[in-house]
């Protein structure tokens, strides 16, 4: 628990010390911005800088820091050391400036501040493999929920079913304005998935389990180490919680809502080294996990829900009754939160 200990608190100095040094590079000021300038009543519009905080976590996070953490784990403690370093250094300064070009350029997409720069062709590119990325990802976000909910509800309601009504949000939730659907659901999401990291990180605490420290060594723990070296693999496995180039699609949304440039290191910077917290906690956990029952276990899902039952167990008849509780609890959000978010993501 040194080593996490660690790791946790350099992430929060690296918010204070790194991300203060990013700003002074980048040089904020008091310009008017484009959710003022350019006030639409639909996509550019001042919202609370809590708000515009959570929605930025909630569309960079997602459920990659938890999965990708949790696969990640089985590479040993250099997880840790990615997590952290690269949140700090790359993931978390490449989405602040992301953010604060989209917010000095009038809020214009990642395509349209390619264009500025580098040309219309690599524009043009650019926004084609936007599209194809898209069409992938939509799929997938469309069948996902649909299948998850048709499980949840009665027969009749089956996967055709959920598949028209997950449609039908997405129309929703992209003509109307950003504050009536997005900024009011996102929020509630926001605070749901860290409410199950802040659960796990106190029963980690609580229960102080046996984890491996970096002072163990380096050395690739995967099962199958010699076919899934650290690099590059560890390094894809942990994309969001480290660092995702997804994450630059999404700033420039928050950037219109903004009413001033020193949100910025908060809302871009801090947004993503809360991400690479919630990482380093289920990939904590995870190691947990794995030293418990072994790495033969790839279905994340599976992890997840077995962790918070590993982790919350206690000798105690009250303990072991609050354990059972914090699991239900955590698996019951954790399912919602697994459809909630597939649901929104696409719509912005």
């Amino acid at each position: 628990m040194i080593t996490f200990t660690l790791c946790l608190l350099a992430l929060i100095a690296g918010y204070f010390i790194y991300g203060r040094f990013i700003e002074r590079v980048f040089g904020p000021d008091d310009r008017k911005t484009p959710a003022l300038t350019k006030a639409d009543g639909v996509d550019y519009i001042p919202l609370p800088t809590w708000k515009i905080f959570m929605i930025q976590f909630l569309n960079i996070a997602g459920l990659g820091p938890i999965f990708g953490a949790i696969m990640g784990a089985k590479f040993g403690t250099a997880s840790y050391l990615w997590i952290v370093l690269g949140s700090i250094f790359v993931g978390a300064v490449h989405d602040y400036l992301a953010g604060m070009l989209s917010l000095r350029h009038d809020g214009e997409s990642l395509p349209e501040i390619i264009g500025r720069y580098l040309g219309l062709t690599t524009k043009q590119l650019m926004r084609g493999f936007t599209v194809i990325l898209m069409i992938l990802v939509g799929a997938v976000f469309v069948a996902g929920p649909a299948g998850l909910l048709a499980k949840l509800t009665p027969d009749s309601l089956d996967t055709t079913f959920w598949i028209i009504v997950v449609f039908a949000y997405y129309i929703f939730a992209t003509l109307l304005p950003v504050d009536k659907i997005i900024g009011k659901i996102y929020p509630l999401f926001a605070v749901a998935l860290l409410f199950m990291a802040v659960g796990i990180l106190v029963m980690l605490y609580v229960n102080h389990p046996a984890l491996p420290e970096i002072w163990d060594g380096l050395q690739n723990t995967h099962p199958d180490a010699v076919a899934l070296p650290i690099f590059p693999i560890m390094f894809v496995s942990i994309a969001c919680g480290a660092i995702s180039g997804f994450h630059a699609t999404q700033s420039p949304l928050m950037a219109r809502c903004m009413t001033s440039e020193r949100h910025g290191r908060p809302v871009f910077y801090g947004a993503m080294i809360t991400e690479g917290i919630v990482a380093l906690i289920w990939a904590a956990a995870a190691t947990y996990f794995f030293h418990e029952n072994g790495m033969g276990e790839t279905n994340a899902s599976i992890i997840v829900d077995r962790s918070t039952g590993i982790i919350s167990t206690a000798d105690s008849t009250v303990e072991l009754m609050m354990g059972r509780l914090f699991d239900e609890l955590c698996a019951n959000i954790l399912q919602f939160y697994c459809w909630s978010i597939d649901l929104c993501t696409l719509s912005l």
